[in-house]
């Protein structure tokens, strides 16, 4: 199938079931989107008691699509760039720190664990997994997902702080969540991770890609720095890994940002203005992919700098602000609709199992405790100085959303690493957080919070 038939279906598939939430169920767009595709997805299972032709015809459609490619190297640099772009920059700046700690330190311990807890869990459930996959899996499922909690906590009441602490959070520990995965990753499979070599899939959201085999028995390759034999990653390579990918991205987006902000400032045309914008984007995330660095801590920082009230002041008409801020927002709102409809027709694609789902409600509980547990000292230490709003702990954690980029990271393990397993439990813990959590978070806030709930 062509590239614009199958384009044409996923879009056609995104407004009608856009229409069906519109008209009938009216909530949130993205859970909306979510609930529409995953009721969708059981009728096409449904039909195959009577004829399979249905199902065969629905799988084969998704089998001609690459989540992991359109979310991590199309879709993602806009929808972080469009999120960015709508944050409370000086907010953000006030709960920096905070904020680092939890996208750095809260995703490294909730990686440890739930990689150890699932591990013993797994395996009494009968599952014969190993400590290294679990980790992964602890890897993946830890970081909480940007484009979910932006699409999501952007209407429901949460504190303004507390939006701005969750918020931030998640567009920042993305590419700590992907370096901690590709180290991981490299040991999980023996080989190395190369650093500034090029190479092959499986692709990672703008950082470099590793050469894989069927069986997955992966070898890493062309580090100048280790020996192809070595069959480990040091702890000074996950340190140059993320040295290079994060501070890289960083200091990208800190220039693309700098350089939108001195054209868009030199002119007066909206209609220009958003071409340059979206040439950030576009142009950015593909040089972050070829200087090897994060393209999605790249986007966020450009989305900042740009969207931010200073820069807008200096940079922009008010013409231009409001026609920028429309195009963006539209854009949010098409890829979003095109990402949750897809999730829910990915699920065609799983391995369902009996103990598949007994590990997928162990997992549940299991990231919201891992979550809970990672935050509890950060929030501790930082309480008192920046007067958190009051349940910050239990509304952080039922708040921290996972979705697409989980799924497009547990697409990328191997057979040999218990894919099936892995995948389906992702995808557990996907659904019931967007749906359960995401429906839920803002009674949870209000009823926590009261009166402060629009002030934080």
């Amino acid at each position: 199938m062509d590239l614009f038939s199958l384009t044409s279906i996923i879009i056609a598939l995104a407004a009608l079931f856009g229409y069906i939430n519109v008209k009938f169920l009216k909530l949130p767009k993205t859970i909306g989107l979510m609930i529409v595709a995953t009721l969708f997805t059981t009728l096409v299972f449904a039909s195959a008691w009577i004829n399979d032709r249905i199902l065969d015809y629905a799988r084969t459609l998704i089998g001609y699509i690459d989540f992991q490619e359109i979310l991590l190297d199309v879709m993602l640099g806009f929808l972080l760039f469009a999120g960015a772009l709508q944050t409370n920059f000086g907010q953000l700046h006030v709960q920096r720190w905070p904020i680092l700690t939890f996208s750095t330190l809260g995703v490294v311990s909730s990686t440890a664990l739930v990689g150890s807890v699932s591990f013993f869990t797994f395996n009494m459930l009968g599952l014969n997994v190993q400590f290294i996959h679990c980790l992964l899996f602890g890897s993946l499922i830890s970081p909480t997902d940007p484009i979910a909690v932006l699409g999501i906590l952007k209407n429901a009441g949460v504190p303004k702080s507390l939006e701005t602490k969750i918020v931030g959070e998640s567009l920042f520990n993305d590419g700590v969540g992907v370096v901690v995965f590709l180290a991981l990753f490299g040991i999980a499979s023996g080989g190395s991770h190369p650093l500034g070599n090029e190479f092959d899939t499986p692709q990672m959201p703008g950082v470099s890609s590793a050469a894989t085999t069927e069986e997955g028995a992966e070898t890493l390759q062309g580090s100048p720095n280790i020996s192809p034999d070595k069959h480990e990653i040091s702890i000074g390579i996950i340190g140059e890994l993320l040295a290079v990918e994060v501070l890289g991205g960083l200091a990208l987006g800190l220039a693309l940002g700098s350089v939108v902000f001195l054209l868009m400032r030199s002119i007066d045309d909206y209609e220009i203005e958003i071409m340059i914008s979206l040439a950030c984007v576009m142009g950015g995330y593909s040089l972050a992919t070829y200087l090897h660095v994060s393209g999605p801590l790249a986007m966020v920082v450009a989305g900042l700098i740009v969207g931010s009230d200073a820069v807008r002041g200096r940079s922009m008409s008010a013409q231009t602000e409001k026609y920028v801020d429309h195009f963006w927002e539209m854009v949010d709102m098409v890829m979003n609709a095109i990402l949750f409809v897809l999730i829910g027709l990915e699920i065609l694609i799983l391995h369902v199992k009996t103990d598949y789902i007994y590990a997928s409600l162990i997992a549940i509980i299991l990231v919201l405790a891992a979550r809970f547990l990672s935050l509890l000292i950060p929030i501790r230490l930082f309480a008192k100085r920046l007067k958190f709003a009051p349940h910050t702990l239990t509304i952080m954690t039922w708040g921290g959303l996972r979705g697409g980029i989980s799924i497009a990271l547990a697409l990328q393990m191997t057979p040999g690493m218990n894919r099936d397993l892995f995948l389906t439990v992702t995808y557990g813990v996907v659904i019931f957080s967007i749906i359960v959590q995401g429906l839920s978070i803002g009674p949870l806030a209000r009823h926590l919070v009261g009166d402060q709930t629009a002030t934080g």
